[in-house]
């Protein structure tokens, strides 16, 4: 069984990661996006985050019906809920310049936007956000994402460049 957890900023690589991982040793995959957000409309501008409970309900599902699995994301609050039961932690730690140059190219997330217009219409919020990472002090901050890093007793690494998304 493989249980990994893959955290980090935003434009870090953590899909492209966790899809290589999903290919290598044929998991599951959870995005934790996919739980952490309340359904949205056109009303709801701008999206609001499920309560924790709700997200952790979905996430004990995914965890039930899978035995080996990566799940990544940004959110630290959800993300321990998760570490007693991973076997690996992988934190993309990498410079914001990097971050900003990796969100620049992402490919369109059709799971989260209905077209590449629409993501690159959130393009200039999602790079002001990224370089916040070191200066926030919330669930997504990179202060958040260290004290994860350093409480967990398992197997860890820690990547500081774009050279981790093949990583098995």
């Amino acid at each position: 069984m493989t249980k990994i957890v893959v955290f980090g900023n935003s434009g870090s690589g953590k899909s492209t990661l966790a899809k290589n991982l999903v290919k290598v040793h044929h998991i599951a995959h959870l995005d934790l996006d996919s739980v952490a957000w309340a359904p949205s409309n056109s009303l709801t501008s701008p999206p609001s985050r499920m309560p924790i409970s709700e997200s952790t309900v979905l996430i004990e599902r995914f965890l039930t019906d899978n035995t080996s699995w990566v799940i990544e994301g940004c959110y630290s609050d959800l993300l321990a809920e998760v570490l007693p039961r991973a076997d690996e932690l992988i934190f993309l730690n990498l410079p914001m310049k990097l971050c900003v140059e990796n969100a620049k190219a992402r490919p369109w997330e059709p799971h989260k936007y209905e077209s590449k217009q629409a993501q690159d219409a959130n393009l200039d919020m999602l790079i002001d956000w990224i370089k916040e990472y070191e200066n926030r002090t919330d669930t997504f901050s990179k202060q958040s994402h260290q004290a994860l890093y350093d409480s967990f007793g398992g197997a860890k690494t820690m990547y500081t460049s774009n050279n981790h998304s093949e990583a098995p």
